[in-house]
């Protein structure tokens, strides 16, 4: 049977999406922006669970799976904004925006996600769940000062309050590696409750 490379996320508004490039283009252009694989647009979403490679036959039960959790949750604002680095600015790996829910119900969604996963199969992420939005990820090939240099600018960076966004499903997808970049597709949409 085949496998299907597969994740659990929020997908993005255009209007967050465009915001996100803007700060992607300003960082690109900027001191240290070569030392950046940077994200294309259309490939920027929520993580809130990664399955790896899924029998295909798996599918509709992780669908399944998915919808019981959202069917517990209502729908809830994001704020999108603060931008920092993984592990830190000064040795940067990945350059991400912030994403913040102070009432904790994307916390609590994706624990649910994750429970039922559980039920599957899929171990739970020992790491704790940190929102986020991947821009760039360091580049191998990148100098020490290049790297240097982006973890500068990223910290010399005011990013507070980018975008808000209204989150009522979640999306089961794909992934395809491929040599130009991932390729992502939606394979289900659970809706939250209204």
């Amino acid at each position: 049977m085949p496998s299907i490379r597969t994740f659990v996320a929020i997908e993005l508004p255009s209007d967050v999406l465009d915001a996100l490039a803007a700060v992607q283009e300003k960082l690109r252009r900027g001191p240290g922006g070569a030392a950046g694989r940077w994200v294309k647009k259309e490939g920027i979403h929520l993580t809130l669970k990664f399955l790896g490679e899924v029998p295909s036959e798996k599918l509709q039960a992780i669908d399944q799976a998915v919808a019981r959790a959202c069917s517990n949750h209502p729908t809830f604002t994001l704020r999108v904004g603060s931008l920092g680095c993984f592990p830190n600015v000064r040795r940067p790996r990945v350059v991400w925006v912030g994403v913040h829910e102070e009432t904790g119900q994307l916390a609590a969604l994706q624990k649910d996600i994750e429970r039922e996963l559980a039920g599957l199969g899929f171990p739970p992420e020992v790491r704790a769940f940190t929102p986020h939005l991947t821009l760039a990820r360091v580049a191998e090939k990148a100098s020490r000062q290049e790297v240097e240099a982006l973890g500068k600018a990223v910290s010399e960076q005011d990013l507070k309050v980018l975008a808000q966004m209204r989150v009522t499903e979640v999306s089961v997808m794909k992934s395809d590696l491929r040599p130009e970049g991932a390729f992502y597709a939606e394979l289900f949409k659970a809706r939250l409750r209204a």
